[in-house]
């Protein structure tokens, strides 16, 4: 069973380990002690408490009803126009995005750098790496 670090579920969760911790000592996620007092989150809890929270996503008057489930709120880095098309980047939390969309579509969205996002993602091929 893989366990994790305060840290290394921060990284996971896209948050400060300080929020790990608050989280851990409110009760939100079950930490144990591994040895002389460190701390550590086991890989399923951890999961289950991501899958928790991304299900905990607010929607509002807002919400876009779509079939796309992999949906990253961000904000654009970046910008990059071409005469039709145009290049946009974004973090979404420790995610860096791009995307190639038209040089119109950026226009009538009115996206520039600051603008906060949402990049919806649907794909055929997905590839999952492990370290």
């Amino acid at each position: 069973m893989s366990s994790y670090s305060i840290g290394q579920a921060a990284r996971v969760l896209g948050v400060s380990p300080e929020t790990v911790r608050r989280w851990a000592d409110g009760g939100h996620i079950r930490m144990d002690r591994h040895g002389p007092g460190n701390r550590v989150i086991d890989g399923v809890s951890l999961a289950a408490f991501a899958k928790e929270r991304a299900a905990g996503v607010p929607t509002g008057p807002d919400a876009v009803a779509t079939s796309l489930r992999n949906a990253f709120s961000g904000i654009v880095t970046g910008v990059t126009l071409d005469d039709v098309a145009a290049q946009v980047e974004m973090q979404a939390g420790p995610h860096r995005i791009v995307s190639v969309v038209t040089r119109e579509a950026v226009e009538e969205l009115g996206l520039a750098v600051g603008v906060t996002v949402t990049a919806r993602v649907k794909s055929t091929d997905v590839h999952i790496d492990k370290p």
